[in-house]
């Protein structure tokens, strides 16, 4: 790919190599392959149409280029509309499957889109109740079959003589500095902010990225895709599959993951933290239904994963790993078809705990670090040992420079860096000075270039007495028990820290059984006493580890997981801290209610 300057230029690398399964989906309950060939087809077809219907550069500004809306989970038929609408020059503009109405029409309003893909019934619904409002959307074609919706097959016709000649001349004029797409990125506050990347932003990225997975020893070029395509980060992963010759294949949703995984037996996938805790929830549950001597040998193998520490295993560690692995880790790898070699994680904080655990799996986590403005990675822990670190993000990726401004803030540049924020320049002003974006978040860089992120910088709060307190550390920390689902730490002009959790439920109702606690609801779980003791104790064992006004006073068990559906968490699995702390104001001020002892007691 050294050539390439546009993301399109992968289907010139892919016509070498062609693939019979280039892109593959579950069809009526089997896999439909998608060869090089019919993905090409397709893409030239759509572009035909896509010209036809008049969209186009405009006056080539990224104002005057048409816009093209997309609505779906990932499957073959966004990366083909993605290339079509690349080679007519115009801008996509992805969305989450999972956006309200009120953020997809103001997006949509915003960004001008002439022509709208959505892929389900519920999304053409979603996209009907708004259509009137958005002056500029003239279509809405479906990829399902639709009632009172134009299939987005009627679309496809046989190239006409000469238009392959017409599809060159318009892909020709794209430059690497065009912008390709605008991301609206979820935000953890306030309204989406549509995000302009160029061809270049994107394939700087690839490249970079696409040499660290390189070193992945893998027989066959095989990924599974799963998180949403409109977040920088897969789409990101996407194109290095498309250039480096992978098949992927979609999940057919999050509950089929599992189940994908073992028909289409990938040897790397990537995921957010969220999905990694849920697998390894999975696997703790199966272990907790285990009698006697293989209830015994499988905690004790999650003992010695445990320990697990980077090129520092003494010879002693590695024939016990051996054992745990023959004996345990093995089942875990074939319970998700045997060949996954290394999980990229990304878009949050992954407790070291589940890093240790899976690597000492022998599947080798690499998390990275970086924002949708920065397209998306700044630093990313490498397969080689001597290129990872625990507690890191990795060692910067190779065009990017890092340095950490006076409050600690990470300050990028790069080509990475984004050409700006769709009709606000005055936020990328804010945002960009003297050529270093300012991303907002706190961390350190070593001597090796490890960057380490420590915390948000808007998280950051002040206590009462004037002592700041960073939550993420914190929080990061104490959810590496099994007992701790979710987590956030609240304290801001109050006179200690304190926190939200919610429990794990799936470890807990053991916990509860074994020790005679009675189950009827989630609610009246959390009255006992015992329950809250044990809470209280886990608290009480990290609290050391923290200075005074680090430590966690006081604490609330609540019922409900926070989740994307009912609004605490974005898109990304993000916490949204201002919703949360809205949404459980009563319980907050019941904490910080009356005078603090030196011991206080939990309260819920």
């Amino acid at each position: 790919m050294e050539k390439a300057t546009r993301l399109f230029d992968c289907m010139a690398v892919q016509a070498k190599e062609p693939r019979t399964d280039l892109l593959n989906a579950k069809v009526n309950g089997s896999w439909k392959a998608y060869s090089t060939s019919e993905v090409h087809g397709m893409v030239y077809q759509l572009t035909q149409a896509l010209l036809d219907l008049g969209v186009s550069t405009g006056d080539g500004t990224v104002e005057g280029r048409d816009k093209i809306g997309l609505i779906s989970a990932g499957r073959p038929e966004w990366v083909i509309t993605d290339l079509a609408v690349q080679l007519t020059g115009a801008v996509l503009v992805p969305l989450y499957p999972n956006t309200n109405t009120k953020e997809i029409e103001q997006i949509l309003i915003e960004s001008e889109v002439k022509y709208l893909f959505v892929s389900t019934k519920e999304l053409f619904e979603k996209a009907k109740l708004v259509h009137a409002n958005v002056p500029s959307l003239r279509t809405i074609f479906s990829f399902d079959e639709l009632e009172n919706c134009p299939n987005w097959t009627e679309l496809f016709k046989p190239l006409r003589s000469g238009y392959e000649e017409r599809i060159s001349e318009v892909s020709d004029k794209v430059k690497e500095d065009d912008v390709t797409t605008i991301i609206y990125t979820s935000g953890t506050t306030g309204r989406p902010k549509g995000v302009m990347l160029t061809h270049k932003n994107i394939l700087s990225n690839v490249r970079g990225s696409g040499e660290i997975l390189a070193q992945i020893p893998i027989k066959e070029k095989t990924a599974l895709s799963f998180l949403p395509l409109n977040h920088i980060f897969e789409k990101m992963v996407t194109y290095i599959y498309l250039f480096y010759g992978f098949s992927v294949s979609y999940a057919e949703n999050m509950d089929t993951i599992g189940a994908n995984m073992k028909e289409v037996k990938p040897y790397l996938f990537t995921a957010v933290p969220r999905v990694l805790e849920k697998v390894f929830e999975k696997i703790m549950i199966e272990g907790q239904k285990l009698t006697g001597i293989k209830r015994k040998i499988f905690f004790w193998a999650v003992s010695i994963g445990d320990e697990f520490e980077i090129g520092k295993n003494s010879i002693g560690y590695k024939l016990k790993l051996a054992l745990a692995d023959k004996l345990v880790f093995s089942k875990w790898r074939n319970a998700i078809g045997g060949n996954v070699k290394a999980i990229v994680v990304g878009s949050s904080s992954c407790p070291i705990r589940l890093e240790k655990i899976f690597t000492a799996a022998d599947m080798v986590v690499i998390e990275g670090y970086g924002l949708t403005e920065t397209s998306p990675v700044i630093a990313v822990n490498h397969y080689a040992e001597n290129g990872r670190k625990f507690g890191t993000v990795g060692p910067l990726l190779n065009g990017v420079q890092v340095k950490i401004a006076e409050d600690g803030e990470i300050l990028c540049k790069g080509p990475n860096i984004m050409a700006g924020y769709y009709k606000n320049p005055e936020l990328m002003a804010e945002v960009l000075v003297d050529g270093w974006f300012h991303t907002g978040d706190i961390g350190t860089l070593d001597e090796n270039n490890f960057l380490k992120i420590t915390d948000r910088k808007k998280e950051i709060f002040k206590t009462s007495g004037g002592k700041y307190v960073a939550p993420l550390p914190i929080e990061n920390k104490m959810k590496e028990n099994y007992f701790i689902e979710q987590m956030m730490v609240v304290g801001s002009e109050r006179k200690f820290a304190a926190a939200l959790i919610v429990p794990s439920y799936t470890n807990l109702k053991p916990w509860c059984k074994k020790n005679d606690i009675p189950f009827t609801s989630h609610k009246e779980l959390l009255k006992d006493k015992r329950v809250i003791d044990m809470y209280q104790s886990i608290i009480d064992t990290y609290n050391p580890e923290f200075n005074h006004v680090e430590q966690v006073k006081k604490i609330t068990l609540l019922p409900d997981e926070w989740s994307v559906d009912t609004g605490e968490l974005t898109p990304t699995g993000k916490m949204k801290r201002k919703i949360i702390t809205e949404k459980y104001k009563v319980e907050i001020d019941k904490m910080y209610a009356g005078e603090v002892s030196e011991n206080p007691a939990l309260v819920n």
